[in-house]
């Protein structure tokens, strides 16, 4: 990043103040380090601590699983922040199966619980808060690969397609108030846990049995390109953009 850009996008989130879940490790922890270079304060949250928080950014652990546990998190931010100004929700997860019938009751309810839920729980806190400072930003990380519900991660991908329907629901409620709801549907991206996710679907016996072929620009995203489009839709740049999807997958699955 050149200096420029830096001091650009410094002084346009300086003061701002940023929730962001799931920042333990890749895309959420590329978001959280860049935010603070940006200007903002903020707070990252994961079930477990792995690795180093970055500078200008605090930690608190929190399991969003149930709603209790999200309005601990709110309470948190709004201790350790004084409120939220950007919510960027990237808590997910699943462990793969060979087929939807194979995937219990219990497990479905907890992936729901995992990667749909907590935006909602969230939003609900949090979002009253948006109405007295505006404008103010929720970004929801929802994958690409959402269309195809496919084993090995069924589960996974009707959680996250259920997390893009809810965002257009909160985008045309705020948006009177200035706040805006968006979705970064990112394609394969070169984190430990998107290599393992593309290791399951490439096993015949488990997934669609998918190829290498190289997406179109010829690499797998780089977490640093999912978190363009969260600062830029966290950024006073995006003010026309609210209910929409910003998919950034190098035309790996395209509309």
């Amino acid at each position: 990043m050149t200096t420029e850009k830096k001091s650009a996008e410094t002084r346009e989130r300086a003061g701002k103040r940023a929730l962001v879940t799931g920042g333990s490790r890749g895309i959420g922890a590329t978001v959280v380090r860049r935010l603070p270079d940006a200007g903002a304060g903020v707070l990252t949250t994961a079930g477990s601590r792995t690795g180093t928080v970055p500078e200008g950014a605090a930690f608190v652990e929190a399991g969003l699983r149930t709603r209790a546990g999200a309005e601990a998190l709110a309470e948190a931010a709004r201790e350790t922040l004084g409120g939220v100004d950007i919510l960027v929700d990237n808590a997910g997860g699943a462990r793969p199966f060979p087929h939807a019938r194979a995937v219990p009751d219990e497990e479905w309810q907890d992936r729901l619980d995992l990667n749909h839920l907590p935006a909602v729980r969230l939003d609900s806190p949090l979002t009253p808060g948006t109405r007295e400072r505006r404008p103010d930003a929720v970004v929801h990380v929802s994958p690409a690969a959402v269309p195809p519900s496919a084993p090995p991660f069924p589960h996974y991908t009707a959680a996250k397609a259920a997390l893009r329907n809810h965002s257009r629901g909160p985008a045309l409620e705020l948006a009177p108030f200035g706040a805006r709801v968006d979705t970064v549907p990112p394609g394969g991206t070169a984190t430990p846990g998107g290599e393992a996710t593309r290791e399951e679907w490439a096993r015949p016996e488990e997934g669609p049995g998918r190829d290498d072929t190289s997406p179109p620009p010829g690499r797998d995203g780089r977490p640093d390109d999912i978190a363009d489009a969260v600062l830029f839709l966290v950024s006073d740049r995006s003010s026309r953009l609210t209910g929409q999807n910003v998919t950034v997958d190098g035309g790996e699955f395209p509309v």
